[in-house]
């Protein structure tokens, strides 16, 4: 719920995939869950013009820009690991391909791109691969070593591919998930690599996780500068 902009980041992330005609979302609960729940329950009166009768209780809505969700919010236990929440929620997702996402960051990945290489594929699950940018900006130095020749501002990192956390999934992969304590980053993605049913879509887009002030930061800094590359949507 830390906001961007004045917005929940899980809004943005909603926000964005809706775009692509995502509009169902199962939102996995845990510590302080309340808190969303009361957002969604109350998202409706917020993002619309309205009339209240106190004297009878009574709400009529007028102008609305309230988006077309369904939402689902479910408990899924407040020290269960991810791939544990993923399993709680397996009756939610129902017998269908799905998207997996995380809710601490942000990126314009194409989904419309994700989707169709998961379904050319026809592997179980395929990760979106990311390259994060570097933190720092990197010093070029001439072929004395002792000179500057220029500078990068915040060069891709060491180039490493990375898990971006945007995933198409089919409904069997919940099966390798043990329980609550089950880590959806390890023994489920590792055993999906180890079978040779775990695909990569490669990402060289935006991508920026939300895990210091930092980045809080440097996202608040996009949204005002109304060019959020994550802003999809008028």
């Amino acid at each position: 719920m830390i906001e961007v902009g004045g917005k929940p980041i899980l809004w943005h992330i909603m926000k964005y995939l809706s775009t692509f005609g995502i509009d169902e979302f199962v939102i996995c609960l845990g510590y302080r869950g309340y808190q969303i729940k009361e957002y969604f329950a109350n998202y409706r009166l917020h993002t619309s013009d309205v009339t209240l009768r106190l004297g009878t209780d009574e709400l009529q809505i007028h102008r609305s820009i309230t988006e077309p969700w369904t939402v689902s919010l479910v408990d899924t236990g407040d020290e269960s690991m991810t791939g544990g929440r993923l399993r709680r929620v397996r009756d939610f997702i129902g017998s269908g391909t799905f998207c997996l996402t995380y809710g601490d960051g942000l990126a314009d990945v194409d989904m419309t791109a994700l989707r169709e290489q998961h379904r050319a594929s026809g592997l179980a699950a395929t990760l979106t691969a990311v390259r994060p940018p570097g933190r720092f900006g990197a010093v070029s130095l001439r072929d004395d070593n002792t000179t500057v020749a220029g500078f990068t501002e915040k060069p891709l990192g060491d180039r490493a591919w990375i898990n971006g956390g945007f995933f198409i999934l089919e409904p069997s992969v919940i099966d390798l998930i043990e329980g609550d304590a089950t880590t959806w980053e390890r023994e489920p993605l590792e055993t999906l690599a180890s079978r040779g049913q775990l695909g990569a879509y490669r990402h060289d887009g935006f991508f920026q996780a939300l895990d210091t002030l930092r980045d809080k930061n440097t996202l608040e800094a996009l949204w005002n500068s109304g060019a959020a590359p994550w802003k999809r949507w008028a």
